[in-house]
């Protein structure tokens, strides 16, 4: 299967450097028309330079990817490198170019890719992806790895079902990449978002992963108590929260302010709203010894650990870990064994 690479793939086209919910320079919008189509019959190959052109004028960023992301899902590939010369070259059908034209055009709004094309690649899956629910980045790739590398080496029979509690589902990524990786582990993923339930299940019916997926339309900061009900023990709790500073959100790119949603982005004052919620609630969810892991903003794991030691004494932070460019982004930590159990 062709695969999107980590390095071009899997970003927000707009958002700025690779992936992760942080700030980026906001770029001014230029307002403009879109072209109209052409008279006569072009290549695929003029469609493409024809869009990067535009693109660079209108002030998009990412205009090379962008066009070639969006021309490659028209003729049915993932890349243009993944297409047969011969379909670059021939000329496109009228209901082709006015295809092409129209995901263009949404493009041109400063729509990210990835809701033009509908669909993006997170590890080995290909989840379909509409707006206004998250867009994942590659770091939480890194997060589904490291939550995997720990399942693995856990001791275990061969038929233990192993249980994990996604807080803030989106897309589905997070719990479907795992679970497609797992095949002794059960999941219940929460999201407050309908649109991010409803496209998780689409997800999970898709990929054939629904028979070991419960989703639950629930808002994790009103409703923990029914959480707890649904969901514990866990053996595992995993999320990429809402971590973006509010201060910070104003500097978005376009894409992100106008199209994805605000509540899977802004973490309040300090970026800990979620955060603190889902680590108060973790001990009432978490079996002994369970673990909790989430990614964070890199200015985070120093103010975590703090904030469990002085105010949730049945958890202990075990370790932070980097991702792929060296910033502190995970945090683990481990619901402490209870003492009665202790011989």
């Amino acid at each position: 299967m062709w695969r999107r690479s980590l390095s071009a793939g899997c970003r927000c086209f707009g958002f700025g450097s690779i992936g992760a919910k942080r700030r980026g320079q906001f770029h001014s919008l230029h307002t403009c028309s879109p072209p109209a189509l052409p008279v006569g019959r072009i290549t695929a190959l003029q469609a493409l330079e024809f869009w990067k052109k535009h693109f660079e004028e209108s002030g998009v960023t990412e205009p090379d990817l962008s066009s070639h992301y969006i021309v490659a899902h028209s003729l049915g590939g993932k890349t243009i490198e993944s297409l047969e010369q011969r379909k670059l070259t021939e000329f496109l059908s009228r209901e082709k170019t006015e295809q092409i034209w129209k995901l263009c055009t949404k493009r041109l709004s400063r729509m990210p890719v990835q809701y033009v094309i509908q669909e993006w690649d997170f590890r080995d899956l290909t989840l379909t992806m509409r707006p206004p629910v998250f867009i994942p980045r590659p770091e939480t790739e890194e997060l589904v790895e490291l939550v995997l590398t720990d399942l693995k080496n856990k001791p275990s029979s061969g038929d233990t079902v192993q249980t994990c509690l996604e807080v803030g589902c989106g897309s589905g990524a997070v719990s479907l990449s795992l679970l497609s990786s797992c095949p002794q582990l059960q999941v219940v993923a929460l999201d407050r978002s309908q649109e991010a339930v409803e496209l998780t299940k689409e997800n999970a019916s898709r990929l054939k992963l629904q028979d070991r997926i419960q989703i639950h339309h629930l808002d994790f900061m009103t409703e923990a108590d029914e959480a707890c009900s649904r969901c514990s023990p866990v053996s595992v709790l995993v999320s990429n929260p809402p971590y973006l500073f509010s201060d910070d959100v104003k500097t978005l790119e376009p894409e992100i302010l106008r199209f994805e949603d605000p509540f899977a982005l802004d973490g309040g004052s300090d970026g800990l709203t979620v955060i603190k919620q889902i680590l108060t609630v973790a001990p009432k969810i978490l079996s002994d010894r369970g673990g909790i892991y989430l990614e964070v903003d890199p200015r985070h794991p120093p103010l975590i650990q703090q904030w469990v030691e002085a105010n949730v004494a049945e958890l202990r932070y075990v370790e932070t870990r980097p991702d792929i460019n060296s910033r502190p982004r995970f945090c683990v930590l481990q619901k402490k064994q209870r003492e009665l159990d202790v011989k």
